[in-house]
């Protein structure tokens, strides 16, 4: 194979890698870090205790609330604010908490099954188990009647049948790329940088490549949060919607930043090994030229001793 040729074949192989290193990254930040239930679990649990998410959800309660209380309009604004901070003050106990924690991994439960089956319809939550463990807590509480509160079965919708098709494909696709996307891209970059004419080049390449990928992922992250705060239907905190994009792809921002890190890394050491290599090469190169300027001198002297002699 020629000089040219296995040089375009490497700079394919490295770039190709290069655009596979970030689709990996972010397939499997999909499926290990949102599918995976321990790590969904660890990521939401801190978000019940976000000023933001507890403001939106205390509004949230209390507008649903005030919907089902008629009183006379001139009680409307005492008995809006004595109910906004009931709610709020609930907002910061365990039974809130744990509210939370219950609600979330019954939704994440639930559409997590509806991905991994062929089950068709709408993904439905039954909050009767959410309002069993918060009757509970409230009872360990010692809370007034809190033994009389109702659980009633009362199904929401968390996801739509349609949504649930286009997921389901995608959640597939998934499965299988978050495995051979990152494998693929390290196996194209060994090949890249054995067939290449110059190796040093090539590992300058791939670290600039892997770089400039984590990179564009990372904008991808922003120009995301960006388009899903904008999407958002009125009504929708949009800071509380922001902390909670934020916290999802926190792992995913942490492995642009690794990748970030790891190209610069790379080839920065490509970069000051070839100076190195190439100062190297200049000291011999003027070795030799004084070996060469000394050569003729001293074979003068030694031809002039023996003329004396």
């Amino acid at each position: 194979m020629s000089h040219r040729a296995r040089g375009a074949l490497s700079a394919a192989l490295i770039l190709l890698a290069c655009v596979l290193a970030p689709l990996g990254a972010l397939s499997a930040w999909a499926l290990y870090g949102i599918g995976d239930t321990a790590r969904y679990e660890a990521t939401v649990a801190p978000l019940a205790a976000d000023a933001d998410v507890r403001d939106a959800i205390a509004a949230g309660v209390t507008d649903g609330i005030l919907r089902e209380v008629h009183v006379r309009p001139r009680m409307q604004g005492p008995v809006n604010s004595f109910v906004r901070d009931a709610v709020r003050s609930f907002t910061q106990t365990e039974a809130y908490r744990t509210a939370w924690e219950t609600a979330n991994m019954a939704a994440h439960d639930a559409v997590m099954r509806a991905l991994r089956d062929d089950s068709a319809g709408p993904v439905t939550v039954d909050l009767a188990s959410v309002t069993e463990r918060v009757k509970r807590r409230l009872a360990d509480d010692n809370m007034p009647l809190a033994d009389r509160i109702p659980v009633q079965h009362n199904e929401i919708t968390v996801l739509g049948a349609e949504e649930l098709v286009r997921l389901r494909k995608g959640f597939h696709v998934l499965e299988v790329a978050a495995f051979w996307l990152p494998a693929a891209s390290v196996v194209l970059t060994l090949a890249g940088i054995l067939v290449a004419v110059c190796r040093r080049r090539a590992v300058l390449a791939t670290g600039l490549g892997t770089a400039l990928g984590a990179a564009l992922l990372g904008v991808a992250i922003a120009v995301g949060r960006r388009l899903t705060l904008t999407d958002l239907p009125p009504g929708v905190s949009r800071t509380a919607a922001g902390a909670v994009y934020d916290a999802l792809t926190s792992t995913l921002r942490l492995a642009c930043w690794l990748l970030l890190a790891l190209g610069i890394t790379v080839a920065t050491a490509a970069l000051l090994s070839g100076v190195y290599a190439r100062h190297r090469r200049a000291v011999s190169v003027s070795a030799a030229a004084r070996a060469r300027a000394q050569a003729p001198t001293e074979g003068a002297e030694g031809a002039t001793t023996r003329i004396g002699a």
